[in-house]
């Protein structure tokens, strides 16, 4: 199985300048906001959803 999407954008400024972050296995910085984030899975609606 391959590795997962990277994020296209920065959740926090919305720029596209982001590199892997060394330090934490799956933690992106942000080069233009000097932030460090992570993107995590959660999981799935009981439900789902509806389509309106």
């Amino acid at each position: 199985m391959s590795d997962r999407q990277a994020p296209l954008y920065c959740p926090y400024c919305g720029e596209e300048d982001l590199r892997p972050n060394e330090s934490s296995h799956g933690a992106w910085e942000c080069h233009s906001c000097a932030r460090v984030f992570s993107v995590k899975f959660i999981g799935l609606l009981s439900k789902g959803v509806s389509s309106s």
